[in-house]
Order: C-alpha cells, then sequence, then structure tokens
C-alpha cells in the first residue's frame, strides 16, 4: 500500500528496557542497525500493525511489553535515489510512519529473530537511548531524531533522566554521540 504522494505507511517500535536502554538490531545480510519497523496493512490500524511487527522480528507477544507513548501524525523520511525502484506499478519514494515506545516487560530470552521464514534481523543489542540517532543509516536519521525526541519524555518518566537526558542543544541530532553499547551475549551480540 503506498499513498498519493508515494509514502508508505509504516510503524516503528522503540522496544525500552525499564533501564532506558533500547533494543537494536542488525539487519540480516546487511551491516546496518536499525528498530524493528514495517508496513501496514490496509484493514490494519498503526497499533495492529505495530504488534504484528513486534511479533515477526522480534518474536515478542503484547503481555511482553506495555505501551508508554505514540507519535502524533506520520514522520515521513525518503529513500535515496538508488533504493527507489521506479519500474513498479506504484512507486513508492519513501515511508510515513508511525512510532511506539514499549516498555519490555520480559526477559532476553523472550526476544526471538527467528520465527518467520525471512527474518528480519540476524543479531540485536541493548543500546543507550541517544545512541541511534547518530548509528542509522544517514537517510533515516532525521525520522530517528524526531521519534526519539517525541518520545523521550514518556521513556524519561520510566527510566529517569539520567538513563535519558535531555540532548545537548548545541549538537545537531545527526552528530549527537551516543553512550557505548552496554549488554551484549550471542543473542544480542555487539556485532
Amino acid at each position: 500500500m503506498i499513498d498519493p504522494d508515494g509514502f508508505r505507511p509504516n510503524v516503528g517500535i522503540v522496544l525500552m528496557h525499564e533501564d532506558g536502554r533500547l533494543f537494536w538490531a542488525r539487519r540480516v545480510h546487511r551491516d546496518g542497525w536499525q528498530f524493528p519497523q514495517g508496513g501496514m496493512n490496509t484493514d490494519e490500524t498503526p497499533l495492529e500493525a505495530m504488534y504484528r511487527e513486534l511479533r515477526e522480528e522480534t518474536g515478542l507477544l503484547p503481555e511482553h511489553v506495555d505501551v508508554l507513548g505514540v507519535t502524533p501524525g506520520w514522520l515521513r523520511y525518503r529513500l535515496p535515489a538508488r533504493a527507489v525502484r521506479r519500474q513498479d506499478r506504484l512507486v513508492c519514494i519513501g515511508q510515513k510512519q508511525v512510532w511506539f515506545l514499549l516498555r519490555f516487560r520480559g526477559g532476553d530470552g523472550d526476544l526471538r529473530l527467528d520465527l518467520t521464514d525471512k527474518p528480519e534481523f540476524d543479531s540485536w543489542r541493548w543500546v543507550d537511548f541517544w545512541y541511534p540517532m547518530a548509528h542509522v543509516v544517514t537517510f533515516k536519521r532525521s525520522v530517528y531524531a524526531r521519534a526519539l525526541s517525541h518520545l523521550a519524555p514518556f521513556a524519561r518518566a520510566v527510566a529517569g533522566l539520567d538513563a535519558v537526558p535531555h540532548p545537548a542543544a548545541d549538537l545537531a541530532p545527526t552528530t549527537m554521540p551516543g553512550r557505548p553499547v552496554l549488554l551484549g551475549n550471542r543473542r544480542g551480540s555487539t556485532g
């Protein structure tokens, strides 16, 4: 499904550990890391699509999470020209997304990347809250900055100001440094 402007409706998932760290996953057969995200079916609400994508990409069920916040309206990003498939009947120039902040209520063993025939990710780790803004692929940085900035107060209410500090005003979101990655194991390798 692509809207008349060429944007595919999509949901993004920011899965947060109780201590403020975020689930960060590596794309299969690629070197890129990102949050779980995926397209919406025509008969789905954003919330329904989020729970479906959560299950498909992380193995988690609704009982493993609490919804803490959601971005208002659509956040858009454009694909780089090399990624736009002009030969398709409907040309998709980018994504329009609703982002959800979820508090993780399960254990690391509940995270399963291999529940579908074509897994999206092959590795994951927990990272500090602002880390993804400087480490996601360049064309998604602006949307990540807007989503995280909107969701930060909800995260701060759970994890506290030390875990989710206010970003430094003099740093642009695309150059904001993240603190080091904190946790890794085979399921959550440091990639």
